[in-house]
């Protein structure tokens, strides 16, 4: 299991410090852009995460909670950028993939608790990540929704079915307990905020996760 820490939890005041805190031990670092449309919250823009980028030799897992994400894809497409992630319930979703290949980065594709798998059926061939959440996307800290266990595990049947090697990603409400369910469904990577920046070993915390 792979494990990409949540930056919307850490502490911005310190924020060298806390992602060397975690770089010898995670895998990516994962962050949140929210443009408080298409979810109610705003978190910060292109220019924090260029700035997170350039502070940790972890590679970006960038996930854009935006409405029109082509209008911010380019300005994501740092050197550090892996990911870029975008809704499949947002504007022009098919479109933003194309771009994001056309920049050379790694295209995922996210799913609300409440869209299907079925809904993205035509696209799994053409990603490299799908991104569940766990939780209703925009705060941090909720408890994770069961019944998204399902998904992975349909979406796990389907990559190996037709041989895809798109990554499995959950987001929200992931702790050791949950992480643990989510990899026995199918799951990859597991991102975590609160539960690894709300306490002093990181380390600890990660390795519980895998």
């Amino acid at each position: 299991m792979k494990v990409a820490p949540s930056v919307l939890t850490a502490n911005f005041i310190h924020l060298d410090d806390e992602l060397k805190s975690v770089e010898n031990d995670a895998d990516y670092i994962h962050v949140d852009i929210m443009d408080g449309h298409f979810v109610n919250n705003i978190s910060f823009g292109p220019m924090i995460a260029g700035q997170i980028g350039s502070l940790t030799n972890l590679p970006m897992d960038i996930h854009l909670m935006v409405e029109y994400p082509l209008e911010w894809i380019d300005k994501v497409n740092f050197p550090t950028t892996e990911f870029i992630t975008v809704h499949a319930e947002c504007h022009r979703f098919a479109e933003s993939l194309k771009r994001i290949k056309y920049l050379g980065k790694k295209a995922g594709l996210c799913i609300k608790p409440s869209t299907g798998v079925d809904y993205i059926l035509p696209y799994l061939d053409k990603v490299d990540l799908v991104l569940v959440m766990g939780v209703e996307p925009g705060h941090g800290g909720q408890m994770f929704i069961q019944g998204q266990l399902k998904k992975i595990e349909e979406l796990a049947r389907i990559k190996q079915e037709n041989g895809y090697t798109y990554e499995i990603e959950v987001d929200g409400g992931i702790n050791a307990s949950t992480a643990k369910q989510v990899k026995d469904a199918g799951a990859t990577i597991v991102v975590a905020g609160t539960y690894i920046f709300n306490f002093e070993n990181r380390k600890e915390r990660i390795d519980s996760l895998r």
